[in-house]
């Protein structure tokens, strides 16, 4: 039993690292790896796609629960969201958010290297801690407020602006040319950082804000995400008609689509529902170590694979130290 239970912990750092480093690699490589002469996909598009599936895989496991009973299942729908009209509107907020939270993604990876916003997102811990002392009132201990301290240490180091050797450089350029068959884009460095910080903004309080909703409500989780999908679907569709109308009425909902794309909503779909079902066999210091994992991955991935990323000795200095209070908070 023990050896059981020790095997699915080290299986769910296993996950956790993966599905951590997969979805921001792949994220980033889609949108870079195009020529000029490609139709490029419209990011809002994969967003709305992708909560369409998270509110068909909620509606599935509600179904499970209710032994496959169709007929039970909008009885439920009926008795706990359409009858409850006021529960089912506090899921506004969050869906609000994390469909802000989204679209903040793909802008922050489209104008950052994955190693710079795996590292400057991890501020997000920062944020629900503090919404959680304010929404929460919890206590944090000495370990967790230290380890606050040196992760906004950690992340000034790595934004602190410092050039990076010339021919190295230049080496990475000529790869990442070589690999995408077009010239590196060029992204715009402030306005990805601050869509990093903007989203651990949303992170952190959409977090907080659905973890109270569940915890001092009675209704199941199931039906929260079933809810929070209704209205993500909703708000997205529109963000993208508002956003992308034109463009959509021009080439078409899925122009530029290739499997990479798919890939990116699978996982923006289903990377929530892994990382619960993985939380419940790992802890919060095997989540530590997970993330910690994760940023060393992206980095070499971005050196040695997207060669669009030439770490300068404040980012591994930052990136030391964010790693380290990843784990000082978690124990």
């Amino acid at each position: 039993m023990v050896s059981k239970m020790l095997f699915l912990k080290y299986l769910s750092l296993l996950v956790l690292t993966i599905q951590t480093t997969t979805l921001v690699m792949i994220l980033r490589f889609s949108r870079i790896s195009y020529t000029p002469n490609e139709s490029h996909y419209i990011s809002s598009t994969a967003i709305v796609l992708s909560e369409c599936i998270k509110l068909v895989v909620s509606l599935l496991i509600l179904a499970l629960q209710s032994n496959c009973s169709s007929q039970k299942v909008l009885q439920l729908l009926n008795n706990e969201v359409v009858a409850k009209p006021r529960e089912t509107a506090k899921l506004l907020v969050p869906a609000l958010l994390y469909t802000i939270q989204n679209n903040l993604l793909f802008l922050a990876l489209t104008n950052l290297d994955a190693a710079t916003y795996q590292v400057t997102y991890q501020l997000k811990i920062l944020t629900t801690a503090l919404f959680s002392v304010f929404m929460l009132h919890k206590r944090l201990a000495v370990n967790q407020w230290l380890s606050l301290v040196l992760l906004t240490i950690g992340v000034t180091l790595v934004q602190w602006p410092q050039s990076p050797p010339e021919s190295p450089s230049n080496k990475l350029d000529e790869m990442s040319e070589a690999m995408t068959g077009a010239e590196e884009p060029v992204g715009n460095r402030l306005l990805g950082v601050t869509a990093v910080l903007a989203s651990c903004f949303s992170s952190g309080f959409s977090g907080v804000y659905f973890e109270k909703l569940v915890k001092y409500t009675s209704q199941s989780l199931w039906i929260r995400n079933t809810q929070m999908a209704l209205f993500s679907v909703v708000i997205a569709s529109i963000a993208m008609f508002l956003q992308d109308f034109d463009l959509i009425y021009a080439n078409g909902f899925f122009q530029g689509y290739t499997s990479l794309t798919w890939i990116v909503v699978l996982l923006q779909a289903f990377g929530g529902l892994v990382v619960a079902i993985v939380m419940k066999y790992a802890d919060n210091i095997l989540k530590g170590f997970a993330t910690s994992i994760s940023i060393v991955l992206s980095t070499v991935c971005s050196v040695y694979l997207m060669a669009d990323f030439y770490p300068t000795n404040s980012f591994l200095c930052g990136a030391f130290i964010v790693i380290l209070a990843n784990i000082l908070y978690a124990c």
